[in-house]
C-alpha cells in the first residue's frame, strides 16, 4: 500500500515538470513568428494594392499608370526576397540545378514585360489585360503563401 502511495507521489511532479518542458517557447521563436505575420500582413497589402492599380491599368492603358504597377510589383518581389518569406521551404531544383523560386521571379518578370507590350501596342483589350494582371497576381499570391 505504502509503494503504491510513493509511486503515485513521484510521477505526478515528473508528469507536470514535462509539461513545462514542452510548453516554453523562446523569444527568438516568437520574435520570428510575428516578423512573419507581420511580413504576410504587409504582402497581402501590396497584393491588394496591385490588384486595384491592375484594374486601373486595365481602363485606363497609359505609361504612368503601367509604371505605378510595375513599381508596386517590384516593391512585392523586394520584400519577399528581402525578407526571406518562407522561400526556403518552397525551393526545389529542377534539371539544370536551379532553383523553384528563382524560376517563379523570372516568370513574372516575362509576364511584366508581356503586359508592358501589351499597354505600349495598345493592341489588346481591358479583358486581355485583365487576364495577364491576374496571372501575375496568382504568380506572387504562389510566392507568399
Amino acid at each position: 500500500m505504502d509503494v503504491q502511495r510513493i509511486n503515485g507521489l513521484t510521477n505526478q511532479p515528473n508528469v507536470s515538470k514535462a509539461k513545462e518542458v514542452q510548453e516554453s517557447i523562446t523569444f527568438t521563436d516568437v520574435m520570428a513568428k510575428k516578423q512573419r505575420d507581420l511580413t504576410h500582413e504587409r504582402l497581402s497589402q501590396l497584393v491588394t494594392k496591385i490588384d486595384e492599380q491592375g484594374r486601373h491599368l486595365a481602363k485606363n492603358q497609359t505609361v504612368d499608370v503601367l509604371r505605378k504597377y510595375k513599381a508596386l510589383v517590384k516593391e512585392f518581389m523586394d520584400d519577399a526576397v528581402k525578407n526571406g518569406f518562407e522561400l526556403h521551404e518552397q525551393r526545389g531544383f529542377n534539371r539544370r540545378g536551379t532553383t523553384k523560386v528563382y524560376k517563379l521571379v523570372k516568370e513574372v518578370d516575362r509576364k511584366l514585360v508581356d503586359l508592358t507590350n501589351d499597354v505600349l501596342n495598345k493592341s489588346t483589350n481591358e479583358l486581355q489585360l485583365l487576364a495577364r494582371v491576374g496571372e501575375i497576381q496568382g504568380l506572387l499570391v504562389n510566392i507568399y503563401t
